[in-house]
């Protein structure tokens, strides 16, 4: 069943408290983002920042096509929200809200525990326009405030509120899944992202799962499986003594 776009007819700013449009308010949230990541990139120095590294980095290949998949990042970020702004109201509620708690946690790890990676190359093994691409891209994506990434943490909140979505189809999860993977392969591959810094995002984003839908979403259906398993225990010992 195709959904109903949403009616934003007669909009205004004047209309905001409105409930018909309140959550438009939501996206003010990247504004307080902006002005944090303005304040930790230029008042945190890099001498106190922590170097984030492990053996695995040592083991990942830089790989420049995987660029592709890092840009593409914010073209689905953009896109996810549009289309829940313009087609799912609940959904874009629970998207924006899970990007700005795991902002919030992403930017009290870059002010209490600053961190920075060292894993760029001195210079790349090739010349391509993806090379060049991303010689661009790091002269101002810098490689500090990098733990937890924020690459990974909004795609998972991206799959997290597409797989919840019962009128998708199981064609787009599952490519919405796949590009999610390969942006959480990324980070690593260009070595904009220690792998410690993914797995570090982990937990950032358990935090905003369980506030947004532990009560309504996941309890429900640990409530459920619990149930399901106790019935099924009489049912096994009876068949036993059958036997």
């Amino acid at each position: 069943m195709k959904k109903q776009r949403v009616d934003y007819s007669g909009f205004s700013l004047r209309r905001l408290n409105e409930p018909r449009f309140a959550h438009i308010k939501l996206l003010a949230g990247w504004i307080v983002y902006f002005a944090l990541y303005f304040l930790t990139e230029n008042l945190i120095p890099v001498e106190r920042c922590h170097v984030i590294h492990w053996a695995l980095d040592d083991w990942i290949p830089f790989n420049e096509y995987f660029t592709i998949f890092y840009v593409g990042w914010y073209l689905l970020v953009v896109a996810a929200l549009a289309y829940t702004l313009f087609y799912d109201v609940e959904s874009f509620k629970k998207l924006q809200c899970f990007i700005m708690i795991t902002q919030g946690l992403a930017m009290l790890c870059y002010i209490f525990y600053p961190s920075v990676q060292q894993l760029r190359p001195e210079s790349f093994p090739r010349q391509n326009v993806f090379t060049w691409f991303l010689g661009f891209l790091y002269t101002f994506d810098t490689p500090t405030g990098v733990c937890p990434s924020l690459h990974v943490s909004y795609s998972l909140g991206i799959l997290s509120v597409t797989l919840k979505d019962r009128q998708l189809n199981r064609g787009v999860k599952a490519a919405v899944g796949l590009f999610v993977f390969m942006v959480c392969l990324s980070v690593c591959f260009i070595k904009q992202h220690s792998s410690l810094d993914v797995l570090a995002a982990l937990p950032v984003c358990l935090v905003a799962e369980i506030v947004l839908y532990g009560k309504d979403y996941w309890l429900p259906k640990l409530r459920k499986s619990s149930l399901t398993e106790n019935l099924s225990v009489p049912l096994s010992k009876k068949g036993e003594k059958n036997t």
